[in-house]
């Protein structure tokens, strides 16, 4: 073999800023597989890769394994997430109590749209066994907590404006979001359930121990 011909089949180095290209369609790629089906078990390496008009090896140069991926997806889902909920806090800057039914509708209203990477979100059955994967327990630890927070503050600015009644917005932001996802979940899974036109408006009250308007 020549040394021209040699050289010809070296792969070239990718221009920078190019792998981290591949890197976001591989992640877009598997968003979309997620959004077709629903279903985490669509997500392959193979299928990914498929999706991507990649080689499969080209994507160990990003990800180990498949549970590399699906934890890249839930972050991506989770990001939209915070800057869904940031933004309808910024429209209803003026009031405590409007930030928080905002924040709380805005999460309602991901779960509907997005319901294949809500239940990935929460469900935790992409999560492998932390032995023998990639993705450690810390990385599981921290997905949510932007969200939470943002939760907490609106109901702790709630408090401070006499607009709530707790004493542990910390505490109750938790139960908010309990009660939140046992509905977002029991909506999805039962819709023929004849749900309280006002069920959200309910829940969301109690569990924010709002004051009387």
């Amino acid at each position: 073999m020549g040394k021209n011909e040699a050289a010809t089949n070296v792969r070239a180095r990718n221009p920078r800023g190019e792998g981290a290209r591949l890197r976001d369609e591989i992640v877009a790629a598997a968003v979309e597989l997620l959004d077709e089906t629903g279903e985490e078990s669509a997500i392959t390496l193979r299928s990914v890769a498929r999706r991507a008009g990649i080689a499969a090896p080209s994507i160990y140069r990003h990800f180990p394994d498949q549970p590399a991926i699906m934890l890249a997806v839930v972050q991506d889902a989770f990001a939209e997430l915070n800057e869904e909920l940031a933004e309808a806090v910024r429209a209803h800057g003026d009031s405590p109590r409007g930030r928080l039914l905002a924040v709380c509708y805005g999460y309602l209203d991901f779960a509907r749209a997005r319901p294949g990477r809500y239940r990935t979100m929460f469900g935790g059955i992409w999560a492998p066994d932390l032995k023998d994967a990639s993705v450690t327990e810390n990385d599981l630890a921290i997905l949510g907590q932007t969200s939470l927070q943002l939760l907490a503050d609106a109901l702790e600015d709630c408090v401070a404006a006499g607009e709530a009644t707790s004493t542990d917005p910390a505490a109750d932001a938790v139960a908010l979001w309990l009660g939140l996802h046992g509905l977002a979940h029991q909506q999805a899974v039962a819709p023929n359930f004849p749900w309280p036109p006002d069920i959200s408006e309910r829940l969301i009250t109690a569990l924010a121990h709002f004051t009387t308007e």
